[in-house]
């Protein structure tokens, strides 16, 4: 089969590698239909993740065709369309049994933090993604969800990432109504996260980045405020000014370990990697958030640490709430925002590229060229 193969930072490329077996009775072997490339490939491509081997497959956000099953398998059958969550979940364990997904102790036994994840390096289970025509799915009773007839195929690739995560961000941020939300960064995830924002009772939802572009997009798509930083003498003076000097009730990162802004974050965590990425969002997020307010992070850091004001945290009373998000918790919620339409997720796309193309993609993406927001790829 046709695959992505990452041959270290900033170079993938289309291989051929050996199909992929069921090695498990609770396995399946999916025919990949659509792929996505999520802004935290990025963080692997760019080689800014531990562990990101030659030879991997990335892709976390993918739907397909069940080709085959493992025979202790009860709830899939060959020939199910599925979209399949990117957490690899056993199902059975303490963690999924709260519905912490993300979190699974059998999948990534290894780790202390995370769970599995496709195609996301072995600090993440080392499991294959789906960037690929095929793909072993792990557990599959657990994770593969049915795509409703009516759904489209486009929105049903990113309920396995996009939606849920955004989502989630918003839920984690304990939002209430009249609340002022401020997110940062303007990517898809963000982009989903103001927008999702108003379902808890947002009164004003304000979106961060420094991309003129993107920052167009999120107006329109979250009818929400959108300021470059970059225009900005200080972020964090902006958004108390812009709040009555109190701080927003709410402030929520999905920007992560390679946000842009800050000289010395970039230096020790970009360049030199003296610290697991340039922790300058949640830096922001934290001094501009009100007292006794909550940040919520989504941005993806890397082990093992970052320079954080954490006496800022203790001094103001801020609670911090963050995770992995769990699509399959949070999926028959999602399906009914999409069928309804009051989410659009497929308002999102903006490049469909055969995925014999995956290294142009990689580029078109990363170097945020043709007003990229998100880019599916097409087996």
């Amino acid at each position: 089969m046709l695959a992505m193969n990452y041959r270290g930072p900033y170079r993938v490329r289309l291989v051929e590698k050996p199909m992929p077996k069921i090695l498990h009775p609770e396995d399946a072997i999916v025919r990949v239909t659509r792929s996505c490339i999520c802004g935290s490939d990025l963080h692997l491509y760019h080689g800014m993740v531990p562990d990101t081997r030659v030879g991997s497959t990335f892709g976390h956000e993918f739907t397909g065709i069940v080709e085959s099953v493992g025979p202790w398998l009860q709830k899939l059958k060959v020939g199910d369309q599925v979209l399949v969550p990117f957490n690899v979940a056993c199902g059975k364990c303490s963690f999924c049994k709260q519905g912490l997904y993300g979190n699974c102790h059998e999948s990534n036994s290894m780790a202390t933090a995370v769970g599995g994840i496709f195609g996301y390096s072995h600090t993440a289970g080392g499991y294959d993604g789906g960037q690929a025509e095929y793909v072993r799915v792990p557990y599959a009773d657990v994770g593969p969800t049915l795509i409703p007839p009516e759904m489209d195929p486009d929105d049903a690739v990113l309920l396995t990432d996009v939606v849920p995560t955004g989502y989630q961000a918003a839920e984690m941020g304990g939002i209430k109504e009249g609340d002022t939300v401020v997110v940062f960064g303007a990517g898809p995830i963000g982009i989903m996260a103001a927008r999702c924002a108003w379902f808890f009772g947002a009164a004003r939802v304000i979106i961060i980045d420094h991309i003129d572009y993107r920052l167009e997009f999120a107006k329109n798509y979250a009818k929400c405020e959108a300021y470059n930083f970059k225009e900005m003498a200080d972020p964090v003076i902006f958004l108390k000014k812009a709040t009555d000097w109190y701080g927003a009730d709410v402030c929520i990162d999905c920007v992560g370990c390679e946000a842009e802004g800050n000289t010395l974050q970039t230096f020790s965590g970009r360049i030199a990697l003296m610290q697991a990425g340039a922790a300058t969002a949640l830096q922001w997020a934290i001094n501009s958030v009100k007292k006794g307010g909550i940040v919520s992070i989504v941005g993806v850091y890397g082990p093992p640490f970052n320079l954080l004001a954490i006496g800022n945290v203790v001094n103001k009373g801020i609670t911090i709430r963050a995770n992995q998000s769990a699509p399959k918790r949070l999926m028959p919620k999602l399906f009914d925002h999409v069928l309804s339409g009051r989410l659009d997720p497929k308002g999102l796309i903006t490049h469909r590229v055969p995925l014999k193309d995956v290294s142009d993609a990689y580029r078109l993406f990363s170097s945020k060229l043709d007003n990229c927001i998100k880019t599916v790829l097409i087996p």
